[in-house]
């Protein structure tokens, strides 16, 4: 049975799925590139899109070519880890780091900017961020009008507020595009790819992966084929429409190249929008990124209380939607700076790892499951990406700097590639498969006297 899919409803699929993963982060990486790369940036945009987008849509494809679901994936590795991976996935994309940041950036750049000097900020970011949680909880409750919700009314405001600024720059260029700066002169694409590497959907993309799937079924696909197309043909047209937005905001950035450099791409942003439309200008970014964090929340916050339920299935979804999205406003009040100072190490060393399980899982005709290869890959990859973290987070490695500088890529924060192929290719060997399989037997044998 050949099942099929109507085109304007596999739009509102991929509409949806670009929502979830265009959150404000997406909106400022570009912006910043542009401005640091100057004549450079089709080669530094063009590697974020591949490390940004194509991470999202090789996540998405891991998750559905090995099941339906994270743990479908993470699995590979062993039935413990599973749940230990899912977990703090989970997590990290939820309320310990991005579905708080949604809300701050929401308000950093949607209210602060019309804040008057003297106004008690904090209390006006707690309201405010009150109303943002709230708001995603209302429109959370419901996931399975989340396509509607997603695809039909807030991505379409969301993409014409960005078209607005862009055409408005075309029209009226706010200055000429420049040279490039330190790394963005020599190694544009590769400076690009680790931007993209650090935006975090490739993480986001194992957790969105099960609500496209679910939206598929309720759109009455059931052949496990055409879930599996479906799905993917979804996470490719997510990953266009990223793409062509990420050019659009690094060619505005590119404009500021000769401009004296900004701290960050909001600023870069307000600071254009104000120049090309006033006041007004600031309204339509403000809604812009609103719409941006908005969307993003409510995938974020969907997929965390769909997966919690599951594994905990005493805890209705409600009440994990509940308390997540309490949880998010608590946090989001500390202020984004502070945010980002402190979860920027953690992300760091766990993206690694699940980048090494994503690219591996399309080899598993080859690896035969043998969950000893999925195992020493992703620990090689976090042994190094720790101390990645630990250099993110200005801790001072010592001598170790030299010797781990000597790793290919290390410099730049890809050290950790080599050491995951060595444990995989480790893993493979008939002799390691043995040891693994005695400890098994040894452990289950010590279990057993135990318990007599």
């Amino acid at each position: 049975m050949n099942q099929k899919l109507s085109f304007t409803k596999l739009l509102s699929l991929s509409l949806m799925l670009f929502a979830m993963f265009f959150g404000a982060g997406n909106m400022i990486f570009p912006p910043m590139l542009g401005q640091l790369s100057g004549g450079n940036f089709l080669q530094s945009v063009a590697g974020f899109v591949a490390t940004d987008a194509g991470l999202s849509i090789l996540g998405i494809a891991a998750v559905v070519t090995v099941g339906t679901k994270l743990d479908d994936l993470v699995g590979l590795v062993g039935p413990k880890f599973s749940v230990f991976m899912g977990v703090l996935i989970y997590l990290l994309i939820g309320p310990l780091f991005a579905l708080p940041r949604t809300g701050t950036v929401s308000f950093e750049m949607a209210a602060v900017p019309f804040i008057p000097a003297n106004a008690p900020t904090f209390l006006i970011s707690v309201f405010f961020t009150a109303i943002f949680f709230g708001v995603t909880y209302i429109l959370s409750i419901n996931p399975s009008k989340l396509v509607d919700i997603v695809g039909k009314v807030l991505t379409p405001i969301l993409l014409l507020s960005i078209a607005v600024i862009f055409i408005a720059c075309v029209i009226h260029p706010v200055g000429e595009i420049g040279t490039a700066t330190g790394d963005y002169t020599t190694i544009p694409f590769f400076r690009g790819m680790i931007e993209g590497y650090l935006a975090l959907d490739g993480l986001a993309a194992l957790a969105f992966a099960i609500v496209v799937i679910n939206a598929v079924k309720d759109f009455g696909i059931t052949e496990s084929k055409s879930i599996v197309k479906y799905t993917l043909l979804a996470g490719v047209f997510a990953g266009v429409g990223l793409g062509v937005v990420y050019l659009a905001l690094g060619f505005i950035g590119a404009q500021t190249s000769m401009a004296p450099l900004f701290e960050n791409g909001s600023q870069l942003l307000s600071s254009v929008v104000f120049q090309l439309l006033g006041r007004g200008g600031n309204i339509i970014l403000g809604l812009a990124v609103l719409m941006a964090c908005l969307t993003t929340s409510i995938g974020l916050a969907t997929s965390f209380a769909d997966y919690f339920h599951t594994i905990l299935p005493k805890y209705s979804y409600k009440s994990i939607l509940t308390v997540v999205c309490i949880f998010s406003f608590a946090i989001s009040n500390v202020g984004l700076t502070t945010m980002i100072r402190i979860t920027l190490p953690a992300l760091v060393m766990i993206y690694p790892p699940a980048i090494a399980l994503i690219v591996l899982s399309f080899f598993n005709r080859w690896i035969k499951n043998k969950s000893e290869a999925y195992a020493l890959a992703l620990l090689f990859a976090f042994i190094i990406s720790v101390f990645d973290g630990l250099r993110t987070a200005g801790i001072s490695l010592g001598g170790l700097s030299g010797l781990l500088s000597r790793l290919p890529l290390f410099d730049l924060g890809l050290g950790w590639i080599l050491p995951a192929i060595v444990g995989c290719l480790i893993g493979l060997l008939p002799c390691v498969n043995f040891l693994s399989k005695k400890a098994i037997q040894n452990g289950s044998y010590y279990s057993k006297d135990i318990e007599e």
